[in-house]
């Protein structure tokens, strides 16, 4: 696999929005994620700024990306540590220390390469990583219909809880929990 991961840098934040921007046109993004690329496009570019620079502190976030030789980045995914005493995040308060992947996307070029294993090994293990009581588990939410998501996940190890939620905005549909515990 030629692709380096790592975590964002705070001055790249134009790149993390030409990839959130791109992931957002991707066929699968209204059962993805929570925002359109219609959103995404209205926020600031202090938005983006703040956010980037958020990710890659890592203190309650962190955002990974696979950077491919000639430079592309060809995926990212964000961990979100969820504490208990915490803001409720996804669906509901944490139960346990826990860590929250989010915005999983890999460019449909470098797709079936190893990417999303390599963010995620990269993300888990930062997961195991953060100060404070030790996480217990990272957990994810994919889609009922996105079995493509749902099937790499599972070879990568995650398993489903048994937990749902209805999907924002479609309350018809369902969002599936999937963990890996320490």
């Amino acid at each position: 696999m030629d692709y380096v991961v790592r975590a964002v840098r705070a001055g790249e934040w134009r790149r993390a929005r030409e990839i959130r921007l791109v992931a957002l046109r991707d066929p699968a993004a209204p059962i993805a994620f929570l925002e359109t690329y219609e959103q995404a496009l209205t926020k600031p570019d202090v938005f983006w700024q703040e956010r980037t620079a958020g990710a890659a502190a890592g203190d309650h976030s962190r955002q990974f990306i696979a950077e491919a030789s000639e430079g592309q980045w060809a995926g990212t995914v964000t961990v979100l540590v969820e504490r208990p005493a915490g803001e409720p995040g996804f669906g509901e308060a944490a139960e346990v220390d826990q860590a929250h992947l989010v915005g999983v996307f890999v460019r449909p070029g470098h797709r079936g390469r190893g990417v999303v294993d390599a963010l995620f090994r990269e993300a888990i293990d930062w997961s195991w990583s953060v100060a404070g009581p030790p996480l217990r588990r990272v957990r994810l939410y994919v889609h009922e219909r996105n079995g493509r998501a749902a099937a790499s996940y599972r070879r990568i190890g995650f398993v489903p809880t048994g937990r749902t939620l209805p999907m924002e905005g479609d309350p018809a549909a369902l969002e599936l929990e999937f963990e890996i515990r320490r």
